[in-house]
């Protein structure tokens, strides 16, 4: 299988914002993002809360808001696993994140898996100013991952855990919603498909064009 064909809930994102940023980003890589404070922030809080929950290292003075909402997931019952890497095969099989065979990635801030209840839960922390734009669509994704690498698991309960300003969006799917969801998902990654294997890339301009994107070369982008 190509490796043009590989995808993760981020890159699908990105190519129905714009295939000709995708184009660019992840295909020919001629443009890339710039790393932004907000983002430094991001990893350096997942990093604190992956060490805290999986070491018990202390959390840094300036995460230390976090601590009390940290605690409690560590007190959910279950096996706990930290930036937890899945690899799904293209005939939706389970497979390690850098199997040749893999086709989709997902990396699960936290999984906790309770293996006597046949329950799952998947944390995703998020570190923006609001929640308002929350997409819990990566919650399903990861869930329909732990339902492959994890069968005896029949139920997982998600959430995008917005630190900063204390939201917490939740998500729930049973293992017997699983052909339908990635039908969902097979038909959306079929479009990706279809531009790699036919090499289109078509702009899709939006409000975000002129100010914000990073391909400079693309006649919508205002700084051109």
């Amino acid at each position: 299988m190509s490796s043009g064909n590989r995808w993760s809930y981020s890159s699908l994102k990105l190519f129905e914002q714009c295939p000709r940023k995708y184009f660019h980003l992840r295909v020919v890589k001629d443009f890339k993002e710039p790393e932004s404070e907000a983002m430094l922030y991001g990893t350096r809080f997942h990093t604190a809360a992956e060490e805290y929950i999986k070491e018990g290292k202390p959390l840094p003075q300036y995460f230390a808001f976090v601590k009390n909402a940290l605690d409690n997931l560590k007190r959910l019952p279950g096996e706990k696993h930290c930036e937890y890497e899945m690899g799904i095969t293209e005939d939706l099989q389970p497979c390690a994140f850098d199997d040749p065979r893999v086709w989709f990635r997902g990396i699960a801030d936290l999984l906790v898996i309770d293996k006597e209840a046949g329950e799952a839960r998947v944390l995703d922390y998020k570190t923006g100013k609001s929640a308002k734009y929350a997409d819990p669509d990566q919650l399903e994704l990861m869930s329909l991952c732990v339902f492959k690498h994890f069968p005896e698991i029949k139920k997982v309960k998600s959430g995008l855990l917005f630190v900063v300003c204390n939201a917490f969006v939740k998500s729930k799917c049973e293992a017997t919603q699983q052909e339908v969801l990635w039908k969902k998902w097979t038909d959306k990654h079929g479009k990706l498909k279809f531009a790699m294997d036919h090499d289109v890339w078509n702009p899709k301009p939006s409000g975000l064009c002129k100010k914000h994107c990073v391909v400079t070369s693309c006649p919508h982008n205002g700084r051109n």
